[in-house]
């Protein structure tokens, strides 16, 4: 994991809804890890689609790809792999910084 910032550029016209929908995905991590630990897959796959659908619209391109790689790895039931996906999105989430131009 490393501390190094990842700017992205937002439409500022988005800059009223980025907040929230920052606090939104951050939430969707802890939802994540507590249905990892009751092993919903079920639940894991929806919000690894909906991460995949939002992110891209955003801007926030690695957050549709990690979305994607989870919803995967629910329907396969990989647990460890969805793991090191929601780590991945949690160190993402943690290092992005919003340019709005």
């Amino acid at each position: 994991m490393s501390d190094e910032k990842i700017i992205i550029q937002v439409d500022p016209d988005l800059e009223e809804l980025i907040p929230g929908f920052l606090e939104n995905r951050n939430a969707d991590i802890a939802k994540l890890r507590s249905f990892l630990d009751d092993k919903d897959f079920i639940n894991i796959q929806s919000i690894g689609h909906s991460t995949k659908g939002v992110g891209g619209g955003y801007g926030f391109d690695l957050m549709s790809e990690l979305g994607a790689e989870i919803e995967s790895a629910a329907k396969e039931s990989d647990a460890d792999k969805i793991r090191e996906t929601i780590n991945q999105l949690d160190d993402y989430l943690r290092r992005i910084e919003i340019e709005y131009a």
